[in-house]
Parts: C-alpha cells; structure tokens; sequence
C-alpha cells in the first residue's frame, strides 16, 4: 500500500532526493518550490503527509504548517520538518502542530522510517543512534 508525499522544499536538488528515496520505496510524490506554492495545491494533491523545509521564500515551513493546521481540511494531515532545525524552530513547530522533524542532512533508510511512521503509524525499528533525528513532537490529540 503507497500512499500520497506533498514534498516542499526551495532547493530543487533537495526535492528531487527526497522524491527519488520516496519512490523507491514506493510512495507517490509531488513536490511544491516553496510554502505559498504549497497552499495553493494541498487541496488539489490531498497527500497523505506532508514534508517542509522551514527556510524558503514567499512563506518558509512554520508559518506554512500553521496555516496547514488552521485549515479544517489539512488539520489532520501529518507535517513533518525536515530542516536543519535550530531548537527555536523546532520549539516553534511543536506550537504550530509539526508532527516530526528530521535533520539535514539525513539518510535516506531514515526519511523513508519517518514517513511511513506518519503515514502508517508504524513504529520506527531505531534511530541509527542520531538522537533527534525522527523526533515526534505532536500536540495534536
């Protein structure tokens, strides 16, 4: 069973290895340029989770998970981070409802555990010993 990635990331190289990882592995993906290009198809796309950068142009990733989350359409879609987090970022968002966050750079093996955990709900085997890497921080209940 595949399902649905909305990819968002400014760096064209980064997109293209997320997806590439994620259709290996079986995973459909679409990819949006950047946070405001991101609002203007989710609703079109209907993923299944979601992947931010936090720092692009027009709209960067937290204030884009916010509005995710203010929308009773995408409120229950799983976000996740996937940013070279400062921990202000990754304190700012668990206030907007991020699901997980995922440093860069990250192994592929872990970007594929962290998406099917979010979609599936299965639990990652480890974390290869990269404390933070994964982390869950929902608020959502």
């Amino acid at each position: 069973m595949s399902g649905r990635v909305l990819v968002v990331d400014d760096n064209r190289v980064i997109r293209q290895l997320i997806r590439v990882n994620l259709e290996l592995e079986g995973f459909e993906v679409v990819t949006a340029a950047d946070g405001a290009e991101c609002l203007e198809v989710v609703h079109d796309v209907r993923p299944d989770v979601i992947t931010l950068d936090v720092v692009m142009p027009r709209l960067d990733g937290l204030r884009t998970a916010a509005r995710l989350r203010s929308d009773p359409r995408t409120r229950r879609v799983p976000v996740a981070i996937i940013s070279a987090c400062t921990q202000h970022e990754v304190d700012t968002g668990v206030a907007a409802g991020v699901d997980a966050f995922l440093a860069k750079p990250f192994e592929p093996a872990e970007l594929v555990r962290l998406v099917r955990r979010l979609m599936y709900g299965e639990v990652p085997p480890s974390v290869d010993g990269r404390h933070g890497a994964g982390r869950a921080g929902s608020t959502r209940g």
